[in-house]
């Protein structure tokens, strides 16, 4: 099931049939992710099952989720925490995809038959990879093809498959990628259907689709304070962006200037005219205000200051 192209999805937008990928960048990243993933389905009479060793509490995203009563999910089976041992290890405790995929298919095929709208299906691969750079990733690879193919015709089935990105090298995540159709994200920190606003953490700060008025500066700002009381170089995301106004990029202007301390706001991927923009009021030679990644000539959008 390669494929050359991907739809991006919101962890809350995630539906029956999608077979998700996730690289997440840390802890963070990966809590606000599957903690919502795990959530959403205990919360609509969906089962859930997590092929992991770490216990029930101790499941991303969990520790900030008080109201969920775990004990009564596992109990009722609508939790599933399946150990690696059983689900996927041999004897010698090593990975065998066909035993992980076995597993799987008979967790989904007594969804309906327990009760259940729908399964939802997650397992974090990184250590099945960790310290296998350059190694053959055949097994692996088969086993996220025939994962996505029984997930993918599913009226039923949902799954996101993780890894940690310190867990293998650029190539090995590719590729692993490109067994996916869909790249499962946050959700979005604001989305009023004109601007959307979505948290990145690698490299760390935010990225902007559709417009920025004057009506969604307040909104931004706030944003934007938020995600850059701890980090020192904060990254912008302008490749989606479509329309930035003058007050919008004055609004950049201003934060940069009250950085100070080596800190940076770096800017990606901005349209041609923005740059232009801030070339000519003389934005650029402000110590905090970084020109980052380019704009690939061929992208869409572009601003109207």
């Amino acid at each position: 099931m390669d494929t050359a192209w991907f739809a991006k999805r919101p962890v809350t937008e995630v539906r029956p049939g999608d077979h998700g990928w996730l690289a997440y960048s840390g802890a963070e990243e990966r809590d606000r992710v599957i903690g919502t993933f795990i959530e959403a389905g205990l919360r609509h009479e969906e089962k859930v099952v997590y092929v992991t060793d770490t216990p029930p509490e101790r499941l991303p995203g969990m520790a900030l989720r008080t109201s969920l009563d775990l004990c009564a999910y596992t109990g009722s089976g609508q939790l599933r925490v399946i150990p690696t041992q059983e689900a996927c290890r041999g004897r010698n405790g090593a990975f065998e995809p066909g035993r992980l995929l076995d597993t799987l298919g008979r967790e989904v095929d007594g969804t309906f038959g327990q009760g259940f709208r729908a399964a939802r299906l997650t397992i974090d691969h990184s250590w099945v990879l960790a310290g296998r750079d350059g190694a053959d990733l055949g097994p692996m690879l088969g086993c996220e093809q025939g994962f996505g193919d029984a997930v993918s015709p599913s009226t039923m089935a949902m799954a996101i498959c993780q890894v940690s990105r310190r867990a293998c090298s650029p190539g090995q995540l590719a590729a692993l990628r490109a067994t996916h159709e869909v790249l499962i994200e946050v959700d979005p920190e604001f989305d009023d259907g004109v601007l959307r606003i979505v948290r990145t953490f690698q490299p760390h700060g935010l990225r902007l689709a559709g417009e920025l008025d004057a009506v969604r500066h307040a909104r931004f700002t706030e944003e934007l304070g938020r995600v850059a009381r701890a980090h020192r170089r904060i990254h912008l995301d302008f490749a989606e962006l479509g329309f930035i106004d003058l007050g919008g990029l004055t609004l950049l202007a201003e934060h940069a200037t009250r950085l100070g301390g080596g800190r940076a706001l770096v800017l990606d991927h901005l349209p041609p005219d923005v740059e232009s923009v801030i070339e000519m009021v003389g934005w650029h030679r402000l110590p905090g205000l970084v020109r980052g990644r380019r704009r690939a000539p061929h992208a869409p959008g572009g601003g109207r200051p």
